[in-house]
């Protein structure tokens, strides 16, 4: 994974005796250093509210269909609200220039190195958009089913992507993640025809087993099937962030 939290190398392994004071030093620096994190996601997370703008982060593996989904809503929604998209990767501006064709304010973060996120690289580049102009940015996290649930963003709501071909059981091997999750997307159903071990039911039973009590919807962005349910998801949470904005705007004047 990566150097920047600590994810990849011998960091992660468990300590030899001779090695506990080192564990013991490393700790004692990381504290601090997610403290400040937590401080900058705070931050974003005032100034997200201030705007009257909700924020949506969006996680899963590489490949699941995060990039597919929010083109799929800008067509659905983009009439009737004005949507922003943060886009995180490794490398190149490929999706970003995706929801850019589609006529929507699109900033790439590339993070070289790191597998995931942060709030310091969403503070970043939110002087890019007026913020009070938008009711709805999306951030797509970097496709990892592990480091991303770890880092707050300052965002309103997690949605977890789990796509068809990955299997029923990734909730069970990634439970962090899941257990992060104000929404479960079962993504790519248009591919059940092609994977008969894969169930909603039985994807959704995974993720009950590991405790997550998180609604599910499943739809594909593809053919449009059950994007419905997605959508009335979305709406219920704008309806009332533009309900705050609104009073906050009368309060103001």
């Amino acid at each position: 994974m990566c150097n920047v939290c600590g994810c990849s190398g011998e960091e992660n392994l468990p300590a030899e005796p001779e090695e506990q004071h080192s564990a013991t030093f490393a700790a004692h620096v990381h504290e601090p250093i997610m403290q400040d994190h937590d401080r900058h996601a705070d931050r974003n997370r005032q100034t997200f509210s201030d705007s009257g703008v909700l924020v949506v982060n969006l996680m899963s593996s590489p490949g699941a269909g995060k990039t597919s989904l929010i083109e799929a809503t800008i067509r659905e929604l983009g009439a009737r609200f004005r949507i922003g998209v943060i886009e995180g990767d490794l490398e190149t501006e490929n999706d970003a220039a995706r929801i850019r064709r589609l006529d929507v304010q699109a900033e790439q973060i590339t993070t070289g190195i790191a597998c995931h996120l942060d709030a310091h690289m969403v503070g970043h580049v939110l002087p890019r958009f007026d913020l009070e102009a938008l009711d709805l940015l999306f951030i797509e996290d970097v496709g990892n089913l592990i480091c991303p649930a770890c880092f707050d963003l300052g965002q309103h709501a997690n949605v977890v992507l789990l796509s068809v071909p990955e299997g029923i059981d990734k909730p069970e091997k990634y439970p962090v993640m899941f257990r992060a999750a104000d929404l479960i997307v079962l993504s790519k159903i248009d591919y059940l025809p092609h994977a008969p071990e894969f169930t909603v039911a039985g994807a959704t039973a995974s993720a009950h087993r590991i405790g997550v009590r998180a609604d599910t919807v499943a739809l594909s962005a593809r053919s449009g099937l059950g994007l419905d349910n997605w959508v009335a998801w979305l709406e219920q949470a704008l309806t009332h962030g533009l309900a705050d904005r609104r009073n906050r705007t009368k309060l103001s004047t």
